[in-house]
């Protein structure tokens, strides 16, 4: 398919990558609720079964530092649809693995796939729309990426009733596949060929140093990273402190997780509503300080045990759902810093991203009990930290030129 640019957003493009987008989320949200069951199968401890979890963020991390330059040299769709395909026959692995070693690996695997759908998604839509519309149409694909996380621990604890912790591997095969066929079909190339002459591979690769060296791209990695990174110890401990700890079961488990989707949502919707008026800058500082201040009171109420699980349903409410408003006002000033290597600036921040996930599940299983306090006390870490970011944003961002050419 030729080179495509929009004039104005196109809402079904949108609503097709927002699903391609949402393959990450679904492959870690669907199975949350088993969790519990993997660990029974196996007969394995908490920790054990959250390295699932952990090996899935690396590989997801790694994958999206290989797509940004290779997309940037090759263009969006063939890297997109290989990663697909990967994805689609790993998950058929999972579905057969018996034991929990062939299911961690297979799991990285299944997310090196995944990585493609999810940077490639937010590429081809900031190659396909104007500038000024990007932040815009980042946060817009947000919300219909949050469909799935919504939707996916619900469907998840009704597959564990009907068919155990396999049937989920087995409905995230087919939603694969569906995803591979639908690209192949629908999906334009966004990056033209002129421009894929000028970004050779080992420079795009060699933009990533580029980034590192900028205080305002280590502000944004910050600042987005470690709100995710917050999340993330709430997605990995949750199964087991509200199945466990608080009792609370497997199918009404996702109703829980869905009241912090909704709450990402909302975040996005506002940010569709306000950055155009606003600015970026004034949209990320003040999600980082509601970030900085609900971390800090998840950290009380789950080392103080004040108010029980309502208190802690409350706080991560106002933690999880600032994280897309985040995620798309950095990602969107940082890809327009380094315009020339869009594709390798996104992966940049999407895998420090999804890799400080990885770091706070690893800590989280640190606590080999299902008490909520190894989740409070990362949380409220990661949520210090964003804010730190948001301090570095705020400082150097009146250097309005990266320190060296990107590309």
């Amino acid at each position: 398919m030729s080179h495509v640019v929009r004039s104005r957003p196109d809402g079904r493009l949108i609503l097709l990558l927002g699903a391609l987008a949402a393959c990450g989320p679904i492959s870690t949200d669907m199975y949350l609720p088993s969790l519990p069951s993997i660990a029974q199968a196996f007969t394995i401890s908490t920790g054990a079964a959250q390295a699932t979890l952990t090996s899935f963020m690396f590989g997801f991390s790694i994958g999206m530092l290989l797509y940004g330059p290779l997309s940037d040299t090759y263009g969006r769709r063939p890297v997109l649809l290989g990663g697909i395909v990967m994805y689609a026959l790993a998950s058929v692995a999972c579905a057969l693995s018996f034991s929990i070693g062939s299911l961690v690996t297979f799991r990285f695997v299944q997310a090196l796939g995944a990585g493609a759908a999810s940077v490639l998604a937010r590429a081809i839509a900031r190659d396909a729309h104007r500038p000024t519309d990007a932040a815009r149409v980042l946060s817009m694909l947000a919300i219909v990426t949050a469909i799935g996380p919504l939707l996916a621990p619900l469907i998840g604890g009704q597959l564990l009733l009907l068919g155990g912790w396999r049937a989920v591997f087995v409905v995230l095969t087919l939603f694969g596949s569906v995803c591979a066929v639908t690209a192949f079909l629908k999906v334009p190339e966004t990056w033209p060929r002129e421009k894929r002459a000028q970004s050779a591979l080992l420079k795009s690769f060699g933009a990533y140093g580029k980034l590192l060296s900028d205080p305002v791209a280590w502000g944004h990695m910050l600042c987005g990273g470690m709100a995710f990174a917050a999340m993330f110890a709430y997605i990995t401990a949750t199964p087991f402190v509200y199945i466990e700890y608080f009792h609370v079961s497997p199918q009404h488990y996702g109703f829980l997780f869905a009241l912090n989707i909704i709450g990402i949502m909302f975040g996005n919707f506002m940010n569709t509503r306000l950055v155009g008026r606003l600015g970026a800058l004034p949209m990320i500082s003040f999600a980082a300080t509601v970030s900085f201040v609900a971390s800090l009171f998840v950290c009380v109420v789950s080392l103080t045990g004040w108010g029980g699980l309502w208190s802690i349903v409350f706080g991560l409410f106002f933690v999880v759902g600032v994280v897309g408003l985040l995620s798309a006002n950095c990602t969107t000033d940082l890809m327009h810093r380094y315009p020339s290597n869009a594709g390798a600036a996104a992966a940049v921040f999407g895998a420090v991203q999804l890799a400080l996930g990885a770091l706070a599940s690893l800590a989280v299983g640190l606590w080999h009990d299902a008490s909520p306090r190894g989740m409070g006390i990362v949380v409220g870490v990661a949520g210090s930290l964003c804010y730190v970011g948001r301090m570095l944003v705020l400082r150097w961002h009146a250097n309005k030129a990266p320190p060296v050419a990107a590309s």
